[in-house]
């Protein structure tokens, strides 16, 4: 049952006082010597005002109503938005997403490789100058040296396909040792080694902004599309390869692009490593390969950063 509100009982003691002066000051006879048509008359006469009382107060009582609930709702907006600020703080330093712990566990093998061998992820000069030397004794010391014989570099094949689009997609995590072999391949070839190490400062960086690869459900182009990037086709030719539609993120990585210069020239710098070097993994690439290196966390970050960038406009 509804409750009665003063607007209820102003509108009854302005009922009253109405009848109570009709009656008054009203007609006597009105069932007296009046026809029908006239007594209708006066009886609309008489609850016309009545009605117009009802109606009024039914309709401030309906406003004030609405004026509550927007009061209640704007309220509870306010107080989700407090605990949501409140709250973000936490989020940030205590739940790590899958990204951040996977580059943690990148940063913590290469800590471990550089302390155990010294030659994972250490170039060759630095190899040769971290080498122990070994004392020179009088019996040796006179007799002639071969000639940089240990110094000279190691050749090493160039690093396979799937070692590659493996190494770009980065480990699963602290257990997954074919992608920490085939991250360390990758660093130690000159070919992909700057590409690797561009990939991982950008999503680094974007990871600041709470935005993680494996989160992203891209659009993949065809391969063919991705082979006319590699042959130097650009704009609207390619933009299949900006299949990232997401516009929160695209939102988030372009603003940051225009106001943080540090990002932008890692954008850019990661933008060009991954153009020509796509170009020379493109020439000999099936388009099974080309498939695989689009799903890798290195692609999906080009496909985002380029978009947001303006590569494909």
């Amino acid at each position: 049952m509804a409750r009665i509100t003063g607007i209820e009982i102003v509108a009854g003691l302005l009922t009253l006082v109405w009848l109570v002066v009709a009656v008054i000051f009203g007609r006597g006879d009105l069932t007296a010597g009046a026809g029908l048509a006239s007594g209708l008359i006066e009886v609309v006469l008489l609850a016309m005002p009545v009605v117009l009382i009802w109606v009024v107060a039914r309709t401030v009582r309906a406003i004030r109503i609405l004026r509550a609930e927007a009061a209640s709702l704007q309220s509870s907006l306010d107080a989700i938005r407090a605990s949501q600020a409140a709250l973000a703080p936490q989020d940030s330093i205590e739940i790590k997403p899958a990204m951040v712990a996977k580059l943690d566990a990148l940063v913590q093998s290469r800590i471990v490789a550089a302390q155990g061998d010294g030659a994972v992820f250490s170039s060759q000069r630095t190899r040769t100058q971290a080498a122990p030397r070994q004392p020179i004794s009088p019996a040796t010391a006179d007799t002639p040296q071969p000639g940089l014989a240990l110094a000279a570099p190691v050749e090493r094949p160039p690093i396979s396909v799937a070692d590659f689009i493996k190494a770009l997609n980065f480990p699963q995590d602290e257990h997954d040792k074919e992608g920490f072999r085939a991250l360390r391949r990758a660093l130690e070839d000159r070919a992909s080694e700057r590409l690797v190490r561009a990939s991982q400062d950008v999503l680094t960086l974007i990871s600041q902004d709470g935005i993680y690869m494996d989160d992203l459900q891209p659009d993949h182009a065809r391969p063919e599309v991705w082979r006319r990037f590699a042959q130097g086709e650009r704009g609207r030719a390619v933009a299949g390869l900006g299949g990232v539609h997401d516009r929160s993120c695209l939102a988030l990585a372009a603003g940051r692009i225009k106001k943080d210069p540090v990002f932008r020239d890692a954008v850019h710098h990661f933008l060009r490593h991954f153009d020509r070097t796509f170009m020379d993994f493109e020439r000999n690439a099936t388009d099974a390969d080309i498939v695989a290196l689009a799903n890798t966390r290195t692609a999906r970050a080009f496909m985002l950063l380029g978009r947001a960038a303006g590569t494909f406009d």
